[in-house]
């Protein structure tokens, strides 16, 4: 049954949430963002879709990530969060931070996929109609397209934000080296380039090897992870074998049962362990260790139900952790 009570966000809800400036820039993010991702898609259950948002607002998530191509089918994860937006969170637009991207494929041809500007812009304005908003306070290209000139892709997003339909420019899935030249195009575009969201986890350190890390924090640029706790490896849900309701019983589109080898079964039950010892789930202390030394602006959790995302908030004041305990996750983690 539809829920139908009208939404009031708690008085509350700024009590307990961190903020962070991202990059340079004049914005904050909450420590924990949503990532709809996953669960927002036009198989799933909008009452439960509208119960996450109002758990994750009355917490301080301000917020909402999304892309146009999240759902599935493609676009419904938009669809559906700008129902939310309008029918019940409408008169918190102003304390909400919507982002959405551009950069996979969304539609058949060969204008529905990369980094021309065709495809940014007229993908921008299928967001916006989907979301029901004059403008997002976020827009990234979602990856680097080799077939398109980086200038083309950057004069794009500048223009998204210089006719109004994005507050803030970001890239998504740059490594270092091309993260540097388009921040050089952007500065003298006079764009505000603040974030590039990019996957990282105690068991994924590429951001680290590339440099980016530690480029980012270096030079002004906001970071947000996604898949931090490693499509859910990083859960007390593999810990015994393979759920029946889990992602890859579902459809191992993103995570195979061939993922979870026997090493990397003992690591997540070795990682467990230190988890507890820290007073903590295996999933708190892998997003807490993601935002351990400041260097990350905000980690993306996704969510089944409203519960993950209260236990995820558990982490928000427990990020510090002794030199044995992080170098004992190196030593497990084999990095």
């Amino acid at each position: 049954m539809e829920l139908k009570t009208r939404y009031m966000a708690k008085d509350t809800r700024y009590d307990e949430m961190a903020y962070f400036r991202c990059g340079n820039s004049g914005l904050k993010l909450p420590a924990v963002s949503l990532g709809l991702w996953h669960n927002f898609g036009s198989k799933d259950n909008f009452d439960n879709m509208r119960e996450m948002c109002f758990t994750a607002f009355d917490n301080g998530i301000t917020h909402f990530d999304l892309a146009n191509n999240y759902g599935p089918v493609y676009g419904s994860a938009e669809e559906n969060f700008g129902r939310i937006l309008n029918q019940d969170l409408k008169a918190y637009r102003d304390e909400i931070i919507v982002s959405t991207k551009a950069g996979f494929d969304m539609w058949k041809g060969p204008y529905g996929d990369g980094g021309s500007r065709k495809y940014l812009l007229a993908s921008l304005d299928q967001s916006l109609k989907r979301l029901g908003l004059d403008y997002v306070d976020i827009f990234y290209h979602h990856r680097m397209d080799p077939e398109t000139p980086l200038e083309e892709s950057m004069m794009a997003l500048n223009t998204a934000v210089k006719s109004g339909k994005a507050l803030y420019a970001g890239i998504s899935n740059y490594d270092a080296e091309t993260t540097k030249k388009a921040m050089d195009i952007l500065t003298d575009l006079k764009c505000p380039f603040i974030i590039n969201q990019s996957r990282y986890n105690i068991f994924d350190r590429t951001i680290e090897k590339n440099g980016l890390k530690h480029f980012a924090a270096q030079n002004g640029c906001g970071i947000i992870v996604f898949s931090p706790l490693a499509q859910g490896m990083l859960t007390n849900k593999y810990l015994h074998g393979i759920p029946a309701d889990s992602r890859i019983a579902r459809d191992g589109r993103f995570l195979k049962a061939s993922d979870l080898t026997e090493e990397r079964l003992k690591q997540i039950r070795e990682l467990n362990e230190i988890a507890q010892n820290r007073g903590q789930t295996l999933a708190q202390m892998a997003l807490s260790w993601i935002l351990r030394d400041g260097e990350v602006t905000s980690v993306l959790i996704g969510a089944s139900k409203p519960q993950q995302i209260v236990e995820n908030l558990g982490i928000i004041h427990k990020t510090h952790f002794t030199k044995e305990e992080l170098a004992d996750i190196e030593c497990v983690s084999g990095k």
